[in-house]
């Protein structure tokens, strides 16, 4: 994998999820445009570490850069995955695994796109949840919590995202949270920031779920005003499998999620549409 070239475009992907059949046959449409381009996955990939190395692999061999951002089902522990770490040492492994494919992640320089529309500075975050996107009548987590499960809806991170060494996962959360605000910081406007997180920074996207009591599974009040604080150009995300483009305070999100094979074949996508969102350069309306 290279590093790219000043006539590529910057693509996005999310929610691969190619432990299914279906979905992974889909990993064959994800190619580039052009021999410069960018791929940014914003997590899902798949729960297997043995999954997630093969797909990534695969993309890093077709794209001059590949940049990961973990979804919640990365950090899923689960008895069929021959590597059994939870938690922080879960991750790890897998920024590790990343940096032996030559893909980039949270935790290296945030690298610098020259295509056009750039200079921007791409930024893979992981940011967790922290349940603040509450139930409208809670006033805690727990009572979020409680009346999530009373409407049936409880996400599976509950039983198999461990957050160890933390105590919890918004503590986990508050922590990324911490780290990533100051690099946040650094960055200056004359490359500004393509932002790529799993969950959305906003709650707004959250509010066209089907289930709302899952929202609170889904990003995190800390990161609301990231977008108009540091500066940005656009900000991808997935994890909520609604694949659409909004506008909040004049700056560009990208949802970019492939979803379940329910959901595209839902949407009308092909078996061999490439689901790729192009990011930049900004295709004219």
């Amino acid at each position: 994998m290279g590093t790219g070239s000043t006539t590529g475009n910057l693509l996005a992907v999310s929610d691969l999820h190619t432990a299914l059949r279906d979905n992974k046959s889909r990993v064959d449409a994800v190619r580039p445009r052009t021999p410069g381009d960018w791929l940014l996955v914003a997590g899902d990939v798949a729960e297997l570490t043995t999954d997630i190395e093969t797909t990534l692999r695969t993309l890093a061999d077709r794209f001059a850069r590949v940049v990961w951002a973990p979804g919640n089902h990365e950090l899923w522990t689960v008895g069929a995955d021959p590597v059994q770490l939870r938690g922080e040492k879960r991750y790890r492994y897998l920024v590790d695994m990343c940096r032996a494919l030559g893909v980039l992640t949270p935790e290296d320089p945030y690298p610098v796109w020259e295509g056009p529309g750039g200079p921007l500075t791409v930024a893979p975050l992981f940011l967790l949840y922290d349940y603040s996107f509450r139930t409208p009548t809670a006033s805690t987590k727990e009572e979020s919590l409680a009346q999530a499960e009373e409407a049936g809806i409880v996400c599976t991170d509950e039983f198999v995202l461990d957050p160890e060494p933390h105590p919890s996962r918004d503590a986990w959360c508050r922590a990324r949270v911490a780290a990533t605000e100051p690099r946040l910081a650094a960055v200056g406007p004359s490359a500004p920031l393509v932002m790529v997180n799993h969950f959305p920074l906003v709650r707004e996207p959250t509010r066209v779920l089907r289930h709302p009591e899952f929202a609170q599974w889904c990003g995190t009040e800390l990161t609301a005003d990231w977008h108009v604080r540091f500066p940005t150009a656009a900000v991808v995300y997935g994890h909520l499998h609604i694949p659409r483009t909004t506008w909040h305070d004049g700056v560009r999100f990208e949802e970019v999620s492939l979803g379940y094979p329910r959901e595209w074949r839902r949407r009308g996508v092909a078996e061999d549409q490439d689901p790729c969102r192009l990011v930049f350069p900004v295709e004219a309306a």
